[in-house]
């Protein structure tokens, strides 16, 4: 049964090419090959891969300069790269990890324990997509774009108003301190005082509407489920 995510493997040996294809894709992974590291960018930048399975040791380019550029381009910044290497030094992890590796897999490969790796690190990708963007009810709030959505008719927030928002409905129905609230959204940030958080508040139900937040008085704020 095919998945959704798209693998770039990067390898110059095509037995090992040919190996982690014939895995890869038993597990449904959608797949693509590349034999270097300017290859790879070249394939990358069409297909936008979820994960680039990466060898370090290459000729054209190698890994360590590919995940260097890969990391430095916007379009690729939800992108996992993984290194695959046989040389299990430790500075050659310590340049793979400076260079943005999010990942390390030694050769020889072990089939399990690849497909294992690879599912714990997309599973990462699933979670960091769901704590971008809340749907509840008929709101839609986006942290990526700023953006939040009701009934399809786009708000613009002010981004304090946004992250404030976007906190309270991180959990529906759960009262908020005013303490942690400043904590969270202003931080460390000087002349914020709790009517700060106030008038905030009146913004945020100015643009979506009263019934959405509500007060605890004497306690904080919580978004109405």
């Amino acid at each position: 049964m095919e998945n959704p995510y798209k693998i770039l493997v990067v390898d110059d040996e095509a037995d090992i090419l040919e190996f982690i294809d014939y895995n890869l894709k038993k597990e449904g992974y959608q797949v693509w090959l590349a034999h270097n590291g300017r290859d790879a960018i070249a394939t990358a930048k069409k297909i936008k891969p979820d994960l680039i399975l990466l060898d370090v040791m290459m000729p054209v380019m190698d890994g360590i300069e590919t995940c260097k550029q890969i990391k430095a381009d916007a379009d690729f910044a939800k992108t996992f790269v993984v290194f695959l290497t046989a040389r299990a030094e430790e500075y050659s992890e310590i340049a793979g990890f400076q260079a943005g590796a999010d990942d390390y897999i030694s050769k020889p490969i072990k089939p399990r324990v690849l497909i294992t790796r690879l599912n714990a690190i997309l599973r990462r990708k699933v979670k960091e997509i769901a704590e971008t963007k809340l749907t509840i009810g008929n709101i839609v709030i986006d942290r990526e774009s700023f953006l939040v959505y009701r009934d399809d008719h786009r708000i613009q927030f002010a981004r304090k108003e946004f992250e404030l928002l976007f906190l309270l409905a991180s959990k529906p129905g759960k009262v908020f301190t005013r303490e942690y609230i400043l904590e969270k959204v202003w931080g460390d940030e000087v002349l914020v005082v709790d009517r700060t958080i106030d008038v905030h508040i009146r913004k945020i139900r100015e643009k979506l509407g009263d019934e959405y937040i509500g007060t605890v008085k004497g306690v904080g704020y919580k978004f109405e489920a």
